[in-house]
């Protein structure tokens, strides 16, 4: 078994080892892999395994289920990107006549489009796809549960309809596209979707005696888009560092960011420290750290894949048994492992190269009406906008190259932020989304919206 064990400590090694023990032995799983990836690089790979002669290592093949709607969201930002589709665009525009195309393609990658969970009957995850050739079959006589954009709804059927969406507007298959436009360029080698060996074989045991039954590996057919695919540790740890910083030759840094940012709450039956959807990666706070990942499981297998981007930590965890260990649980207690143990040492701080003075003039404190906030000039080129307090609205801004600068996040992502200056050049005020922010609050030389009291500021009249 391939380790790569050196690059990390021999306590941090060993509580890795322990932890992904005890998944296999209490979760009862045949066997269990995973693997961790920290600063860009697999450092870390173990495996448990109760088959005699088989030890699974990073090159093993499992089935990774719901994983795949994570591949399927990239291709459907791809074509974002090249303008091809808007995130808005109703589902109809691109691909009519499904029954549900008042959808927006957000709304079905965030799974708020209102579509049910699963396929009519039979269960799809273990029968043929060919039982259903069409959309149709997919989608059923009542494909709604719920308002168009009205709630989030986990939805298997969504995501056929975006690998249909993907194959209308490429004019090729999904599997094609998927493996021109993200397996090759990624060197996702051993990721596919047909097993190819070396490969586990899935199965199910027993809730009650520790027995084993074989599980069939369907071809999901219309369903492939939501969790056909096959793949090894090796290949997705490779995959979250890709979903950690992107890559040009896929989608951009930029657009991998914007699938990790929420797009959809979770239930509030399933909200147990914080967790929500973005554009297909499911979110989740523990302990304080923000995940980004998913889940996986189709008949006879487990997946999971987490990351932090913070700690630049993601774990891979697979399984071959139906129901057992919580795969993405222990993918995230090994992130946390060595976050905690070994955590990541910060770059030096560096001054900037150069700074534009009419920008730096503008840092410091500032107050939207009495409440006091900071202005930060940071190393990108934009600034950040923080409460003097640690409590209220925050943001970071980028740079629009003109003077002004639009928000990333926060409250005012998408807001304008721009310096109104003084016929003699000297600021007056910070205008946000239609916010007056000045430099001391309620400051009477500014025009705040509703004018100040010409007595001032005084004690109890």
């Amino acid at each position: 078994m391939t380790s790569f064990q050196d690059e990390l400590l021999p306590a941090t090694r060993r509580a890795l080892l322990h932890r992904i023990a005890v998944a296999q032995a209490e979760g009862r799983a045949p066997s269990l892999v995973a693997a961790v990836v920290r600063d860009g690089r697999t450092v870390w790979h173990g495996s448990r395994t109760s088959l005699e002669g088989q030890v699974p290592d990073e090159s093993v093949q499992y089935r990774i289920g719901s994983i795949t709607k994570t591949f399927t969201a990239v291709l459907v930002l791809r074509l974002r990107d090249e303008g091809v589709v808007d995130l808005g665009d109703p589902l109809e525009k691109h691909l009519p006549g499904t029954g549900v195309g008042e959808a927006t393609i957000a709304g079905l990658l965030a799974h708020t489009g209102g579509l049910a969970a699963e396929s009519p009957a039979p269960w799809w995850e273990r029968t043929p796809g060919s039982l259903r050739p069409r959309l149709g079959d997919v989608l059923g006589e009542q494909p709604l549960r719920h308002p168009v954009g009205r709630r989030f709804h986990y939805s298997n059927p969504g995501y056929a309809l975006l690998g249909a969406l993907v194959e209308e507007v490429r004019g090729a298959s999904w599997e094609e596209v998927l493996r021109h436009e993200v397996l090759e360029p990624l060197g996702l080698q051993r990721t596919s979707c047909r097993p190819q060996a070396p490969h586990a074989g899935g199965w199910a045991v027993h809730p009650w005696a520790d027995v084993m039954l074989s599980e069939p590996a369907e071809d999901l057919g219309r369903m492939a888009s939501a969790g056909q695919l096959w793949s090894t540790t090796g290949d997705l740890a490779r995959f979250a560092v890709f979903l950690a910083r992107g890559d040009e030759r896929v989608l951009s840094a930029e657009s991998v960011a914007e699938m990790r940012m929420p797009a959809a709450p979770a239930e509030a039956a399933d909200v147990v420290d914080g967790s929500a959807y973005g554009l297909g990666l499911q979110l989740e706070r523990r302990d304080g750290r923000l995940l980004a990942g998913h889940s996986g499981s189709l008949p006879g297998f487990l997946a999971g894949l987490a990351l932090s981007v913070e700690d630049d930590v993601a774990a891979v965890v697979l399984a071959n048994c139906t129901s057992g260990p919580s795969t993405f649980t222990v993918a995230a207690d090994l992130i946390g492992v060595v976050a905690e143990a070994e955590p990541r040492i910060p770059e030096p701080w560096r001054p900037l190269p150069d700074v534009d003075r009419s920008v730096l003039e503008l840092a410091g404190q500032w107050y939207w009406g009495t409440q006091g906030f900071v202005l930060r000039l940071t190393a990108d080129g934009g600034v950040s906008l923080d409460p003097m307090s640690g409590v209220g609205r925050r943001s970071r801004l980028r740079s629009n190259g003109d003077g002004t600068w639009t928000g990333l996040d926060g409250y005012y992502a998408g807001e304008l932020l721009k310096a109104v200056r003084r016929p003699d050049g000297s600021v007056s005020h910070l205008d946000l989304g239609s916010f007056v922010f000045t430099r001391q609050p309620y400051d009477e030389r500014a025009p705040v919206p509703g004018g100040v009291d010409p007595e001032g500021w005084s004690g109890i009249r």
